[in-house]
């Protein structure tokens, strides 16, 4: 079998997306078959519009390394050696296997040759400084991002978020884009307003927008297609869409986020950027943006409140068995109760009974089931929800009394705040060993204060006023509801319930 010289040529963009014309496709062509000469017989392979990171996704170089593999090729003519990879090893595994099956490479604007020691020194040593001066570039666009991020409001550029559409402005003299309410601004209000109620899930933001005929439909690699819950989820989850104010700040002080600006920009207007992330090991920080938020911090606080509470229970399938399950936990040892069905020997009768899952752990219960009956665990629980609903009635009421506790700790924050800014006047002319034991003295009120503020955002959460009707009324006609219905219901309102035969029922109420 004759082979033949195959002649390699690869774009990131179209022609028409790029001005670099002697990177284009033709010109890649062109320069190679003159490199030949007339009368010489080659093959060309094109992958136009194909990323240089993977050679994974370019066809046409996939093709190319079968034919090499099949013996149908001597040698590769390239513009450059990148044009084959950007990554350092995945190019050297390439030129390993193409020298594997004797078939060199040769470059038009690198002057070395692949079949020599030499060359593939030179050809190595080149790619190693091509790839770090790309590691470098990427370092100092990232630098500059997080630098501008920290600095500004500004939208950073990237993807553009839901609900908003950018919009060039001039703020505080310097100019940039700043996000505007689109067009579909109103599914995000409509999304979190659905959401906040104690008995709706991501499946019934969905099936609203879907009966209404409202278009949910996002980007994606594939063209465009319709949220899933997932990206319900995120959107619900996100600080761009909330006008916060001293209680959001509150809240991401507690969650020990990196706050970059004072509590008095906070102004239950504009919305949060929150960059980085927790799994990542980078730092994450939140930075008040130019633009107005979406929702109310009430509302959006009540969504992340019940998202946290929804994040604590597995979707168990065996909720079926009771509606109760994801929620029960042993009073000894800690770990979730299980209900599962039993039959007798005929095969004509059915019992629940309770399951230990602590029974298999080596420092854990060493009793598998339990002798309280599924039964009459939820007839005391659900007798226990409907004492709190009243509660619950009576103490909003009484909404009027002073929170003593709040007061107290407000108090305390006022008067670390005065100690601070006093400290602050006096480290202009002190000495050394005065400015050390002030900057000290700060750090530990800062401490102090960030304490203070997370007491003083649970006591909040705990005290807020709670709309009762929604479980109210669900609870009255509790016999009528499918186990699916009552333990969504028991899911807005119980935190966890621990049982034992020996000490019995304990319900921790989230509400």
């Amino acid at each position: 079998m004759s082979k033949t010289t195959a002649i390699y040529v690869r774009r990131s963009v179209s022609d028409a997306d790029k001005g670099n014309n002697s990177l284009s496709i033709a010109a890649q062509r062109e320069e190679c078959i003159r490199f030949l000469g007339e009368g010489a017989d080659f093959r060309i392979y094109c992958d136009d519009g194909k990323s240089g990171r993977d050679i994974e996704h370019r066809p046409a170089f996939q093709e190319m390394m079968t034919d090499a593999r099949n013996g149908e090729i001597s040698r590769i003519i390239v513009k450059k050696y990148d044009r084959f990879s950007r990554n350092m090893r995945e190019y050297l595994n390439i030129t390993d296997t193409l020298d594997k099956l004797g078939v060199s490479v040769i470059s038009l604007s690198e002057p070395f040759n692949t079949e020599t020691k030499e060359g593939r020194m030179m050809r190595n040593n080149l790619l190693n400084f091509a790839e770090f001066e790309r590691e470098t570039i990427a370092a100092r666009v990232a630098d500059a991002y997080n630098t501008k991020a920290r600095e500004t409001g500004f939208y950073q550029g990237g993807k553009v978020y839901y609900g908003y559409v950018p919009e060039r402005r001039t703020i505080n003299g310097k100019t940039g884009s700043v996000l505007v309410p689109g067009d579909r601004a109103h599914v995000i209000t409509k999304a979190f307003e659905i959401y906040k109620e104690p008995t709706t899930s991501l499946k019934d933001v969905l099936s609203y927008f879907r009966q209404n005929g409202i278009d949910i439909s996002v980007e994606s690699k594939n063209g465009r297609s319709n949220m899933d819950r997932s990206h319900i989820s995120r959107l619900l989850e996100s600080p761009l869409y909330v006008r916060a104010d001293a209680e959001v700040y509150r809240y991401f002080s507690s969650m020990g986020v990196e706050i970059l600006d004072d509590i008095e920009a906070y102004d239950g207007v504009h919305g949060l950027f929150l960059h980085g992330k927790h799994h990542s090991g980078a730092p994450v920080y939140v930075k008040v943006g130019y633009h107005e938020g979406l929702v109310d911090a009430q509302t959006w606080l009540a969504v992340q409140d019940k998202k946290a509470h929804n994040k604590r229970i597995p979707n168990n399938s065996s909720a079926l068995h009771s509606w109760l399950v994801g929620l029960l936990k042993c009073s000894y040892c800690g770990y979730s109760i299980s209900v599962a069905y039993n039959w007798n020997k005929a095969h004509t009768k059915q019992w629940r009974y309770f399951f230990d899952t602590g029974f298999y752990r080596a420092d854990s219960c060493v009793k598998r089931t339990l002798k309280l009956r599924p039964d009459e665990v939820e007839q005391a629980v659900f007798e226990a929800m409907n004492e709190r609903i009243k509660t619950l009635e009576i103490a909003k009421k009484k909404r009027s009394k002073p929170d003593t506790e709040a007061n107290r700790i407000n108090g305390e924050l006022a008067r670390i705040d005065d100690e601070i800014r006093k400290l602050m006047d006096k480290l202009a002319n002190a000495d050394t060993v005065l400015f050390d034991y002030i900057q000290e003295r700060i750090n530990a009120l800062h401490k102090q204060k960030s304490v203070l503020e997370q007491k003083l955002h649970k006591q909040q959460r705990k005290h807020k006023e709670i709309d009762t009707k929604p479980l109210s009324e669900p609870l009255k006609r509790w016999s009528e509801l499918s186990v699916h219905e009552k333990h969504e219901i028991a899911l807005t309102m119980i935190e966890v319930v621990t049982i034992s035969d020996e000490t019995g029922i304990d319900i921790k109420f989230s509400i």
